[in-house]
C-alpha cells in the first residue's frame, strides 16, 4: 500500500524547466546519424538536421541541450568546426571509437540545431588541451555584437547577430577525461579560465565548474571553497555504471541491483548540496547534473566505442525515480541533461538509417514534461511497502557504484508533485516493484479538485523493448482513477510510472 498527502498549497521551489535537459556529445551516432544527416541526405531534413528527431524532442519540450561533450569537450578546438565544410579540417576521436571527426557539425550547427527545438544551447568548453585565449575567443564570437576580429569572422561565416549563449561549462570531468586534474589546480585554472568569459551586453554567461565524480565530496568541498565568487552552477556526473552487462539480458537481481543503484543519486544529491550549502547558505549556485543515466555493455555487433544500446522498462523506471528526485531538490538542482539524446547510452531516441523510435525513457520525459517550470508542493508519504530482491551475487564496489554501502531494501514507491501558474497538479508516481502491484491513495489538502486525468508507461516485462519492427510496443496509455472527495485511488502495476493531473 502506498498513501500520500499532496498539501497544494504548500509551494516550495521551482522546477527548473532545464531538469529535463538532454546531452549531444561528439560520441557514435549521436550526432551523426542520429540528429544530424547533411543537407544532402534523403532522409527529410532542414540544415541537415533530421525532421523525425527534432519533431519527436519538441513533443517533450526539450529545454536544454548539451554540446559537444562529455570528454570530446576537451579535445575539441572550435575554429575547426566553423567556415566552409570542405576546407574544415578532421581529427580523430580519440576518446570514442578511434574514428576520423570531419567537424562537419561546429558551432553554427549546433546553434541551429537548437533553434530548429526551441531550447537554450548549453556549450562545454576546452579547458583540458585547450587555451585561455581559445575559450575567451569562443564566448565572444558567439555572444559578442561589438566591432572585433570574432565578430566579422562570425558575420564572414554567414551569422550577423550573435546568438547570446546563456550556459558555457568551463571544462569537463577535469579530474578524468579533461586532464586528471587534481582539485586544487583545477580550482585555479578554472578561476584563471572563467575571468576570460566575458559577459557581452545584456547576456549574462552562467559559468558552470566541473564538478565531481559521484561521491568525490572532496571535489565539491575544494572547488566551493576556492572558487564560489567565481561560478554560477556546479556540474555532477553519475551513471549507473554497469558496462559489463548486457542492456536487455535481465533477471530479477540485475534489475533490483540497477534500480537500487539510481535511487542513490538522492544520497548524492543530498551530500553534495550539504557540502555546497557551507559555502553557498542561500543557494545561489546551482546543481548541475549534467551526465546521468544507466550505463551497459554495447550492444552486440556495434562498434565498443560508440555506446549504443537498447532501452528497456527497467530504464524507464530509472528515469522516472532519478526525475522524481531532481524535482525534490529542485531548490538546487536546476539543471540535468541525461545521457545522451540519441543512440548512445540512456538515449530516448534510436535511430537506422529512416527509421526512428522512441524508447520507454522518451516516454517518460513525455509523461513528466508538465512539471517544467512548475512549483513543488509539499507530499507526506504517509505508508510505502518496502521492497527487497534476494541477492546472491556482491554489489557494485563503491567506486563504481558512487554512493554509500547500498541498503538491502528500498520504498516500493517514488512520488514528485508540482502546481502550475493556473492552479493544476501534476504529480508523478512510479512503481519499482517488479514483483506485484501497489494500491495507492493519495489525499488533496489545500484546495478542492472536480477533474483528473492521467496516463501510464507499463507492460508486461522489465526487459520489454520497443524495436524498429514493432516501435510502439511500449507506449503511454489513458489510465483510470478514481476521484472521491479529496481522495484519488487507483492499482499501480508493476514496474510502472504514472502521471495524473488535476
Amino acid at each position: 500500500m502506498f498513501k500520500a498527502q499532496l498539501n497544494t498549497n504548500t509551494l516550495k521551489s521551482k522546477v527548473d524547466k532545464n531538469i529535463y535537459g538532454h546531452f549531444s556529445e561528439h560520441l557514435g551516432r549521436c550526432i551523426y546519424g542520429g540528429l544530424y544527416v547533411g543537407e544532402n541526405s534523403d532522409i527529410p531534413n532542414v540544415d541537415g538536421m533530421r525532421l523525425d528527431v527534432v519533431e519527436a524532442l519538441k513533443a517533450v519540450k526539450i529545454p536544454v541541450l548539451r554540446w559537444p561533450g562529455g570528454c570530446f569537450a576537451d579535445e575539441y578546438h572550435w575554429m575547426d568546426g566553423i567556415g566552409p565544410k570542405n576546407e574544415r579540417p578532421s581529427m580523430i576521436n580519440t576518446n570514442w571509437g578511434g574514428v576520423t571527426e570531419d567537424n562537419s557539425f561546429g558551432t553554427h550547427e549546433f546553434l541551429r540545431l537548437c533553434e530548429l527545438l526551441g531550447c537554450e544551447p548549453y556549450i562545454n568548453g576546452n579547458l583540458g588541451s585547450g587555451t585561455v585565449r581559445e575559450m575567451s575567443q569562443w564566448v565572444e564570437y558567439l555572444n559578442s555584437d561589438n566591432i572585433s576580429p570574432m565578430t566579422e569572422l562570425r558575420k564572414k561565416n554567414g551569422r550577423e547577430k550573435s546568438w547570446g549563449v546563456k550556459y558555457f561549462a568551463v571544462g569537463n570531468e577535469n579530474w578524468g577525461c579533461g586532464g586528471n586534474m587534481r582539485p586544487e589546480y583545477y580550482a585555479d585554472e578554472y578561476r584563471r579560465y572563467a575571468t576570460y568569459c566575458r559577459n557581452y551586453g545584456d547576456n549574462k554567461l552562467v559559468k558552470v565548474a566541473c564538478g565531481p565524480n559521484a561521491n568525490d565530496f572532496k571535489w565539491t568541498e575544494t572547488i566551493m571553497r576556492l572558487c564560489r565568487g567565481h561560478m554560477d552552477a556546479l556540474s555532477l556526473h553519475n551513471y549507473v555504471w554497469r558496462w559489463k552487462d548486457s542492456a536487455t539480458e535481465i533477471d530479477d537481481e540485475k534489475y533490483f541491483d540497477v534500480v537500487r543503484d539510481a535511487l542513490s543519486m538522492e544520497f548524492l544529491v543530498e551530500q553534495h548540496s550539504k557540502i555546497m550549502d557551507q559555502y553557498d547558505p542561500g543557494k545561489r549556485i546551482a546543481l548541475f547534473v549534467d551526465e546521468w543515466g544507466a550505463w551497459y555493455k554495447a550492444m552486440e555487433g556495434t562498434n565498443p566505442g560508440f555506446l549504443y544500446q537498447q532501452n528497456t522498462m527497467r530504464d524507464s523506471v530509472v528515469a522516472a525515480s532519478i526525475l522524481n528526485i531532481f524535482n525534490n531538490h529542485s531548490d538546487r538542482v536546476r539543471m540535468s541533461n541525461i545521457a545522451q539524446v540519441v543512440n548512445v547510452i540512456q538515449a530516448l531516441i534510436l535511430t537506422e538509417g529512416d527509421k526512428m523510435l522512441k524508447t520507454p525513457t522518451y516516454h517518460i520525459y513525455d509523461l513528466y514534461k508538465e512539471h517544467q517550470d512548475a512549483t513543488l508542493i509539499g507530499c507526506d508519504i504517509l505508508e510505502n511497502d518496502e521492497y527487497s530482491v534476494e541477492m546472491r551475487r556482491p554489489p557494485m564496489p563503491p567506486e563504481h557504484e558512487g554512493h554509500h554501502h547500498p541498503p538491502k531494501e528500498i520504498k516500493s514507491v517514488n512520488i514528485s508533485a508540482t502546481r502550475a501558474e493556473d492552479g493544476s497538479i501534476c504529480a508523478t508516481l512510479c512503481n519499482v516493484n517488479h514483483e506485484k502491484s501497489i494500491s495507492c491513495s493519495l489525499s488533496l489538502v489545500g484546495n478542492s479538485y472536480s477533474e483528473v486525468s492521467a496516463r501510464i508507461l507499463t507492460s508486461e516485462r522489465y526487459d520489454d523493448i520497443n524495436t524498429f519492427e514493432e516501435p510502439e510496443k511500449i507506449t503511454l496509455k489513458p489510465f483510470t482513477t478514481n476521484l472521491s472527495g479529496s481522495e484519488i485511488t487507483f492499482e499501480l502495476p508493476p514496474f510502472s510510472t504514472f502521471a495524473l493531473i488535476i
